[in-house]
C-alpha cells in the first residue's frame, strides 16, 4: 500500500462532463466517509487499475491524496459500463486506519499440490468470496482454504479457514466452502452476505 493515488478535484458534474474526463483518460468519482462533505473528483485510470489489480483487488485499501491530504481509503462502489464492462465512476470511502470495516474477500484453494492424483481433480471451492471484519492495515488480500489433507467425499466449512489474527469471518460457520467429490448436502450451500466482488452497484452520482 506505498503507492499514493492522486485525485483531481473541481470537476464538473453531469453525464457530459464525466464523458470527456473518461477520454482523456480519468475516471470521475467521489470521495466520502469521516464525516466529512462529498468531495467530487477524478482519478487517472491507469494509476486506479494499477490500485485495483494490486493483491487484495477491491479489498485492498488505497491511499488517496485530495488537495494535498491524504486519505486511507476503500472503493465503495465501483460503476461499470453493462456490455463493454469499461469504469465509468469509482466511489472511495475514507476509513480509520484504528476502526474495523468490512469488506469482500477471495477464497482460494491452497495445499492442491499435496494430493494425490485420484483426489486433486474432484476438489471443488463452492464459495469464491466471503464477507470479512479487520482494521484496513490487517484485511488479507485473500483467505486460503487449505485442502492439503482433504478425502474422498469431505467437505470444508467455514469453521474450517485458518483466519489471520483480527480477522473475523461472516456467515454460517457449517456453510461448505470446498468439497472433494459430490457428497449429499453439498448443493445449494450459501453464505449470507457473501457475494461476487464483479457484481458491482453502479454509482447514483456520475
Amino acid at each position: 500500500m506505498s503507492q499514493v493515488l492522486e485525485a483531481q478535484t473541481g470537476r464538473q458534474k453531469g453525464s457530459r462532463p464525466s464523458g470527456r474526463l473518461r477520454v482523456e483518460g480519468s475516471i470521475p468519482g467521489v470521495l466520502y466517509g469521516m464525516g466529512m462533505e462529498p468531495i467530487v473528483l477524478s482519478v487517472p485510470w491507469p494509476e486506479l487499475r494499477r490500485a485495483l489489480n494490486a493483491e487484495g483487488g477491491l479489498s485492498a485499501p488505497i491511499r488517496l491524496r485530495v488537495a494535498g491530504k491524504e486519505h486511507l481509503t476503500l472503493v465503495k462502489e465501483l460503476q461499470r459500463h453493462p456490455v463493454r464492462r469499461d469504469v465509468l465512476h469509482v466511489d472511495f470511502l475514507a476509513v480509520d486506519p484504528d476502526e474495523e470495516v468490512t469488506v469482500e474477500v477471495q477464497l482460494v484453494l491452497a495445499g492442491m499440490d499435496d494430493l494425490g492424483s485420484s483426489v486433486v481433480d474432484k476438489v471443488v471451492l463452492l464459495v469464491h468470496h466471503l464477507q470479512i471484519t479487520a482494521k484496513p492495515g490487517s484485511i488479507p488480500t485473500e483467505l486460503p482454504v487449505d485442502v492439503s489433507h482433504i478425502t474422498e467425499g469431505q467437505e470444508l466449512w467455514i469453521s474450517d479457514l485458518k483466519l489471520p489474527a483480527g480477522v473475523t469471518v461472516h456467515g454460517d460457520a457449517r456453510t461448505v466452502v470446498a468439497v472433494c467429490g459430490t457428497p449429499l448436502g453439498h448443493a445449494g450451500a450459501h453464505v449470507e452476505g457473501a457475494g461476487e466482488a464483479d457484481a458491482e452497484e453502479g454509482s447514483s452520482e456520475s
